[in-house]
């Protein structure tokens, strides 16, 4: 795929809001975009490279014989409280 062809676009200067240099680099090479204070959307090419560093983890765990689970967001108060 095309850059030129991706959603997001890149951004030449810095923006106002990002304080460390990863931030930066992730807002300008429009692989992030902010959609309200502390909320963040995927861009395609940043949705692409978890997508395959996901992969990658789930190769090894199944070599090393790990299993795959998923939890929701939201959990019990009391199950931390029991676990520490």
């Amino acid at each position: 795929m095309r850059i030129s062809k991706l959603f997001g676009k890149t951004q030449r200067e810095i923006p106002a809001e990002a304080d460390t240099i990863s931030h930066q680099l992730l807002l300008r090479a429009g692989m992030i975009r902010q959609v309200a204070a502390g909320v963040y959307s995927y861009l395609p090419l940043a949705w692409r490279a978890l997508k395959k560093i996901e992969n990658i983890i789930r190769q090894e765990m199944d070599k090393a014989g790990g299993q795959e689970l998923m939890l929701p967001a939201l959990q019990p108060l009391e199950l931390w409280q029991e676990t520490g």
